[in-house]
């Protein structure tokens, strides 16, 4: 165990975890600052963790093989994604972990609903407690000091909606609406007929009551569908979240999607997670647990897809720290109610979920995550040339306002 350790911790630029059993024995790994002490509550759990870390650290803590000794998780997750983050590992071993991932990644639309079931049909009352009121589940754009997280979701809708550039009345594609917080916004503030698609049935039913109880099912149509396999054409098309569970096999499906959907004077806006390191494998225990078949792109993935399917990239930018934010919050709403979720849900799951929140908030503050809002066109002349339309009234307008201007 020593020879494996020491050999294990030669990998770690920074950062150092030291495990402590009940009888006094102890193991540590990495080495320098920072530090963080872990109660190992099963000695023999250990060579398991230390042989399939990806795995077996985030499934251990579902266990309860380990706890952090003072109690802080995300003190300990810190600490070991700052390790991860400064590792050296050979060519082979990404190579190797990149085809793993792909093969995982292999999404057809069979696959792609089992996927979508594992994570988004769990219990509402879960999104509920954790989420705005509005039930956005991605990342909030905390635009100004102070902003709580309903004001950061409004403001990110208001920022999506200023780079889609809609006219009254534009006929709107929602790839992965799930509860239907974008397209309602868009409906009620821009007078947009919205066409939402999940493969979500929990998603779908509450979206469907939600624009019944605000008037809108004759404005906003969710329909439980494949993005392969929609019809029609649209003025803009928006997917906000979902992109990460598409899969780099069918990344040509869907910019293809996208660019023939699309009519010659549209907009389409792409939000999703990514990273700002290269290409690469996932995390198997995400995999495993909470986002099933999914991948985060780089950009460099994104914007070559795009570009062998027809479509302009008009504009790329990247957010950083907000879904750090975004995630802190929904963690706190979580604990909150906690104790309710651990009654009917188990200890475990309450144990996965804490842990799926914080390693992620810690993954945007320390690690290689960010947020990606590449817009794209079919035209070169489909939107005004500067970008100061993106920062003028309408990107900040209150709720209570309506609607864009029109353009010629």
């Amino acid at each position: 165990m020593d020879a494996l350790l020491k050999r294990l911790g030669r990998q770690f630029g920074q950062g150092c975890l030291e495990f402590r059993a009940a009888d006094g024995r102890t193991w540590t790994i990495g080495h320098n600052e920072p530090r963080a002490v872990l109660r190992l509550h099963k000695p023999e759990a250990l060579l398991g963790i230390l042989l399939n870390p990806n795995l077996r650290f985030a499934e251990s803590y579902m266990e309860g093989v380990w706890e952090p000794l003072d109690g802080d998780l995300r003190r300990v997750l810190e600490v070991a994604i700052q390790m991860a983050t400064s590792a050296h590992s050979g060519p082979f071993g990404r190579a190797l972990g990149n085809l793993f991932s792909w093969f995982g990644e292999l999404n057809n639309p069979l696959r792609s609903r089992s996927n979508v079931h594992a994570h988004y049909d769990l219990d509402y009352a879960l999104y509920s407690r954790f989420l705005d009121r509005d039930m956005h589940y991605s990342c909030a754009y905390f635009r100004d000091e102070g902003m709580d997280l309903e004001a950061a979701q409004q403001a990110k809708c208001a920022h999506i909606a200023a780079k889609l550039d809609l006219r009254p009345g534009a006929r709107v594609l929602d790839i992965g609406c799930g509860w239907g917080g974008m397209a309602m916004y868009l409906a009620q503030r821009y007078d947009a007929r919205v066409t939402g698609i999940t493969l979500s049935t929990e998603q779908h039913k509450v979206a469907q009551q939600r624009a019944a109880e605000r008037g809108l099912s004759n404005q906003v149509d969710f329909q439980l569908e494949d993005y392969r396999n929609v019809r029609g054409s649209f003025d803009a098309i928006v997917s906000i979240g979902m992109f990460e569970h598409v899969g780099r096999p069918q990344y040509g499906a869907f910019f293809q999607q996208v660019h023939d959907l699309l009519n010659e004077d549209g907009t389409a806006l792409l939000h999703s997670i990514g990273r700002h390191t290269p290409p690469g494998g996932g995390n198997a225990w995400i995999r495993k647990y909470i986002f099933p078949g999914g991948y985060l792109p780089a950009a460099s993935e994104i914007t070559a897809s795009i570009e062998q399917h027809g479509l302009i990239l008009t504009d790329l930018e990247i957010w950083r720290v907000h879904y750090a934010k975004t995630l802190a919050e929904w963690n706190r709403r979580f604990q909150a109610s906690r104790a309710e979720f651990a009654a009917r849900l188990g200890e475990r799951f309450c144990r996965m979920w804490e842990f799926y929140l914080q390693v992620s908030e810690i993954n945007f503050l320390y690690g290689e995550l960010v947020v990606f809002h590449a817009q794209m066109e079919r035209s070169l002349l489909r939107l005004p040339l500067t970008r100061d339309y993106l920062y003028g009234s309408d990107s900040r307008r209150d709720s209570t306002v309506t609607p864009l201007r029109k353009r010629g």
